[in-house]
Formats: C-alpha cells, structure tokens, sequence
C-alpha cells in the first residue's frame, strides 16, 4: 500500500516552490493530499498544476499574521482533516502553518504518523531583532517536541534546529530553483534599448520587492558614493518603498541611473544583459533570487547574511558585503565594473556551484527524505 502524504502550507508556497516535488512524491508512489491557506488567490492555480496528481486539495483558514484569531479557526480545519484521514506523513511548512499542523497532529503522532517541518528560514537568526528571538524563537523550540523531522534549506537554520527537541535534523539545498523558466526566450526584449543604456555601461541587476527586508537603498546609496554615470542599476520588483527609493536616487543625483521597472516576466532576459546581480537583504532564508542569476551566469554582490556562505565565497564568485555597509558594496561594484575578466572568472565559477541547487538534484533530496520516513 502506497504512503499517504498530507501538505501543509500557504497557496504561495505551494505555487512558487513546492509543486514539482508535489507532482515527483505523486510519480513515486507516494499518495497525496494537499491542505492550502488562501493568502494569496492562487488556489485554482494549484488545481490545475496538481490536476491528476493529488487526491484532495483541502482549503483551511490560515492567516500568516500569528496573532490572528482567524488561525484557531484554521487549527481546527487541519485537525478535522487529519482526523477524517489516514496519514502515514503529515509534511508542513512555514511558521504560522506549522504551529497550526502540529498541534492538531499532537494525538496522530502516537499512532506512528510521522510530522516533518520544512524551515524556509528562521524568524530568529544572527542578527535578527531581540522581538523576533521573543516572540518565535521559543514556539519554535516548543513545537520541536512535536516534530519527527526538522528540515533546514541553509547550514545556521541546521545547526540551530539540532540544538531543538525533534528527533531528526535534515540539511537539503534549498528547495530547487526551477531551471526550466531560466531559459532565455526566443524573442529576447533589449532591455538597454528599452531603458536607453548604452552597450558600454555597466548594469548592476537587482530582483525583489522593495521593502525594508531587500534594502536596495544601500546600493542606491553605494552608487550615490561613486558617481559613475556609465553605472545603470536595474530594479525588478514592485513595493510600498517605491517613492522612497526613488526620492533617495534624486538625493544621491542619479534618477537617471536607476530604474524601477516594476515586475517582470522577463528577468532572465534582463539577466542576460546585465553585468552583476546585488543582493542588499538584511536576511533571507536561501536567496533564490541569487541563486538563478548565478545560473544565468552572473557575478554576486551580496549582504553578509544566513545561507551566503553555504553557496558563495568571497573574492571566488562574486563578493559578500556586511549589511549596510555602503562603501563595501561601492567597492564591489567597482572593482567589478573595472575587470571584466574578474566578472566572467566568477559567473563562470557561479554556474558550477548553483548545480546542486537546481530543482532536479534537490527533488531527489526531498524524494529520499520521504523514503526514509
């Protein structure tokens, strides 16, 4: 008899990471019910990704704000289903869900059901805020007792949940950038001749929303700090700091170099024709982001931050700056606009190292923890 598999998460998650290995559980024998939260619209998107391969795709009353009263209503959605069924693993993800998800699979667990949490990433890391190590840190130790498995995507997450009370950590390489939709398109848009960039100016390529976590305002400052105007910085993204970004390009006198160009379907095109990508955040679980532009190639400006060094090494592949450190990522920037050598020595070391991170070797991760449980 197959395994029975009940996954838990956000309709967001489901859609941006977790649906191949949804469908590669489903092709190995695994059977498959999905529980979503319909954060984000995207629910009939998921039906028709998972059409033939779940057997019920459940919505249940979860809210990402942990202090919502919404989210009992929604423990009490998961419990109802895991009662009505038979798991033989109940996988969940992210805070909020995963709290809900385990305490309802509180009494399943005695009749050897097996809970396994994927951390996307830690609220509480090196660095964090003392409210983030307050509020999460000590839920998170607490519904450790009631985790079989901790999976982590980078090595301070690991270490971390070792130090916890489940019964097993894991380590996998993020959770699969997907490969197929960094293929350059046919009909390749010139996004130089759309900006009106010159084929001799160095483009500087960022990708995120602009929020307070992705601080682009360090590399708009950083440029500020250099005054090369042959420097263009390309911002794929939408957000509420918008017109505080852009007040702050007209503060450091270089509107004309930064363009805000909002979301894009076209970012590997745009990635294609850009010089380095810059990662400003102040903390990422595992940064896709930079994962697939150094697939596409590209030297990595990035913040000192977690899971950085377990894909990246400074002066070897791009260059990693401490958070809000303006004048390191000028110098970054600059000393890759002035060795074009240096930039191709490191995208084409970056294309190697991304490898394992590509979305066919870390479903075979994911399919193996599976196995084991």
């Amino acid at each position: 008899m197959n395994k029975r598999i009940l996954i838990t998460s956000t309709d967001l998650m489901m859609v941006q990471f977790l649906v191949p290995h949804v469908i590669n559980l489903s092709e190995n024998g695994f059977d498959i019910e999905i529980a979503c939260a319909d954060v984000g619209g995207r629910i009939e998107e998921i039906r028709q990704k998972l059409e033939g391969y779940v057997n019920n795709i459940y919505i249940v009353r979860i809210v990402r704000s942990p202090l919502s009263p919404v989210n009992f209503k929604g423990y009490k959605d998961i419990k109802k289903i895991i009662q009505n069924n038979q798991y033989d693993i109940i996988w969940t993800n992210e805070p909020v869900m995963g709290v809900a998800t385990r305490l309802a699979a509180k009494k399943i667990r005695k009749t050897d059901t097996k809970v396994l949490y994927m951390v996307h990433g830690f609220h509480f890391y090196n660095g964090a805020p003392k409210l983030n190590w307050i509020i999460f840190y000590p839920i998170e130790r607490l519904m450790s007792h009631f985790t079989d498995t901790i999976v982590t995507i980078n090595r301070e997450d690991f270490e971390r949940a070792k130090k916890m009370h489940a019964k097993d950590v894991k380590y996998i390489h993020g959770i699969g950038i997907n490969t197929d939709r960094l293929q350059k398109s046919e009909n390749q848009n010139d996004i130089r001749k759309e900006l009106g960039i010159s084929d001799n100016d160095f483009i500087v390529l960022s990708v995120g929303e602009l929020t307070k976590r992705k601080n682009q305002k360090v590399v708009i400052n950083a440029l500020g700090l250099l005054k090369d105007k042959k420097i263009h910085y390309i911002i794929c993204g939408k957000g509420i700091l918008f017109e505080e970004l852009t007040k702050l390009a007209k503060e450091n006198n270089i509107e004309d170099n930064v363009h805000f160009i909002g979301y894009r379907m076209d970012v590997v095109d745009i990635c294609s024709q850009s010089d380095v990508f810059v990662l400003s955040s102040i903390h990422e679980g595992l940064s896709v982001a930079s994962l697939e532009a150094m697939y596409c190639g590209l030297p990595v400006v990035i913040s000192n931050i977690r899971g950085v060094n377990d894909y990246l090494e400074d002066g070897k592949t791009g260059y990693i700056c401490n958070v809000n450190d303006v004048n390191a990522f000028a110098d970054a920037i600059k000393s890759l606009k002035n060795n074009k050598n240096l930039c191709l020595q490191f995208g084409k070391q970056n294309k190697v190292r991304v490898q394992r991170y590509c979305i066919e070797p870390v479903k075979k991760e994911v399919l193996a923890l599976f196995k084991m449980l």
